[in-house]
């Protein structure tokens, strides 16, 4: 068998793009042959990506853009915050959002994983890039946010890079007010809506199952105070305007002025501006939220990939 140095190890790294372990690997597989090595690693790029699928990406980074009246977000999973810190992996998040925002349809995932680059498929890119960082990623969601007359702001929470955190936002505002006083308000509102985590844009937009659930607690709640039912039905609309006020953007009290709620803030800048002012809509992605964290001892991982 030819000798498997530290050179050519270091020659099929570069050419490919793989893992040490796995360069080392291949050139024992063939012999030493650099070319039957590169091949035999392209054949199991897929593999490699599969076996990891199975484990929890529940970091990575939520990356944001915006352009005039267009914003588009999406959200990139990891399985640790280290590999969020990968100048390949922010770049890579960068890469989705220009797409994403420059082509409307890619406003779907799937649509998004369809798209080529380069000849290849933005899932492929994905499967690439798990094989050669070694850890198990998943695009998990993306969004756009458009008005007609306004523009679409952003703010990201926890900046790792330029529009890329852990927290990101898009807020869109329609008004024929000078754009330099929108952004600025619009900014204020994504940073708001970061903090807040609002569900509902407003009150008619609230979720009918939502609010009826709520309603049967708060209804349950009362009822053990042994007050009479008008009273009762009180305490409810109470309880239901402070729901509102808890998950209603609208609704909620400004996080730069706590005295007033943001409709008062809207409705200030539209007197101030002249021009009407209506937040059209919002996005909020917070990494990893509703997906199972994984906990483990860092040291047990080198452990277990110095064994591989």
């Amino acid at each position: 068998m030819a000798e498997i140095t530290a050179a050519l190890v270091k020659e099929l790294r570069e050419k490919t793009g793989a893992g040490m372990m796995e360069c080392k690997k291949a050139l024992n597989e063939t012999n030493g042959n650099l070319e039957e090595a590169i091949d035999w690693l392209r054949k199991k790029g897929l593999s490699v990506a599969e076996k990891k699928a199975g484990r929890v990406a529940a970091q990575g980074l939520v990356g944001v853009t915006t352009n005039g009246k267009k914003g588009a977000m999406v959200e990139l999973n990891s399985e640790t915050d280290f590999v969020a810190r990968n100048e390949e992996f922010q770049a890579f998040t960068r890469d989705l959002v220009d797409i994403s925002i420059k082509n409307p349809e890619c406003s779907d995932v799937e649509m998004l994983k369809a798209y080529e680059k380069e000849g290849k498929t933005i899932d492929a890119h994905l499967t690439a890039l798990i094989a050669k960082i070694g850890e198990n990623m998943n695009l998990r969601r993306v969004a756009h946010l458009e008005v007609n007359n306004g523009v679409v702001a952003s703010y990201i929470h926890n900046t790792m890079a330029p529009g890329l955190g852990k927290i990101g936002v898009l807020v869109g505002i329609e008004s024929e007010a000078p754009e330099a006083d929108l952004v600025d308000l619009a900014k204020k509102i994504a940073m708001h809506i970061a903090a807040a985590a609002p569900k509902f844009l407003d009150i008619a937009s609230v979720d009918a199952a939502s609010l009826e659930h709520e309603r049967g607690i708060y209804a349950e709640q009362a009822r053990q105070s042994g007050k009479p039912e008008n009273i009762i039905e009180k305490m409810i609309e109470g309880r239901i305007r402070k729901y509102y006020e808890e998950v209603v953007l609208l609704e909620q009290a400004f996080i730069m002025d706590p005295d007033k709620k943001v409709k008062d803030v809207v409705a200030e800048a539209a007197k101030t501006f002249g021009k009407p002012v209506e937040i059209k809509g919002f996005v909020r992605y917070a990494l990893g939220e509703g997906l199972e964290k994984k906990s483990e001892d860092f040291a047990e991982e080198v452990s277990k990939q110095l064994a591989k």
